[in-house]
């Protein structure tokens, strides 16, 4: 899969980001996309052909790992960085939408369409609202679906078409299990520098609003 398109997103959205978005950018940029091209896709890339039961009936070992990896990790993973990326596409939007309209009124109508004012302030809280969403929600449907943040040594399965209580062995667990704390830590991470980022604007904004009417009240 290539990833130049999230990461010309992730560069597009550096230009308007605060001091804590850019760590952001970064954190995403490096911890994640590139680990994840680097190592991941690479560890998990044969994870069905390297899962074995003990038994060899037909189906078996198939319906043993969609039942515990119903949905693939590296695909997971994939989705999600996807998608919390995403909405930085908003505040590129908006922007392209100020430039656009100064062009087609052909006059000087922001000081900075870029800046993070305004209409433009409140697409980019949006936007860190909806990344830290997505990024409890992939959290915990990854704990749902996965009965947690771990990868067993050893799985035991009975469903049919397997003839009774079956062994299933998933391969380098010890190396998987390092990769998803990592990732898990990198992902809660993100969602304590957008907290972090989304407080910062609120107060700056907020601060800026009370000095504009003490200034008034004094005239």
């Amino acid at each position: 899969m290539s990833w130049v398109f999230l990461r010309d997103l992730l560069s597009g959205v550096n230009k308007y980001s605060t001091g804590i978005g850019r760590i952001w950018v970064a954190v995403v940029f490096l911890f994640r996309l590139l680990l994840y091209v680097a190592a991941a896709e690479n560890i998990w890339k044969h994870e069905h052909d390297e899962f074995e039961c003990n038994i060899k009936q037909p189906g078996c070992e198939n319906v043993c790992f969609d039942h515990f990896f119903p949905v693939s990790h590296i695909r997971f993973w994939a989705l999600q960085l996807i998608m919390v990326s995403t909405p930085s596409l908003l505040v590129v939007f908006h922007v392209a939408y100020r430039e656009n309209r100064e062009k087609h009124h052909n006059q000087k109508l922001y000081k900075n369409p870029g800046k993070t004012d305004g209409g433009l302030l409140c697409t980019y809280l949006i936007s860190l609202i909806l990344k830290t969403g997505l990024e409890i929600f992939f959290l915990v449907l990854f704990y749902k679906l996965y009965n947690g943040f771990k990868i067993p040594h050893l799985v035991k399965c009975d469903i049919k078409p397997c003839p009774s209580i079956v062994d299933c062995f998933i391969s380098k667990p010890t190396e998987k299990m390092i990769f998803l704390y990592f990732l898990v830590a990198t992902s809660c991470l993100c969602i304590v520098l957008n907290l972090s980022e989304l407080s910062y604007l609120m107060f700056k904004y907020s601060t800026k609003c009370y000095l504009k009417r003490h200034v008034k009240k004094q005239q």
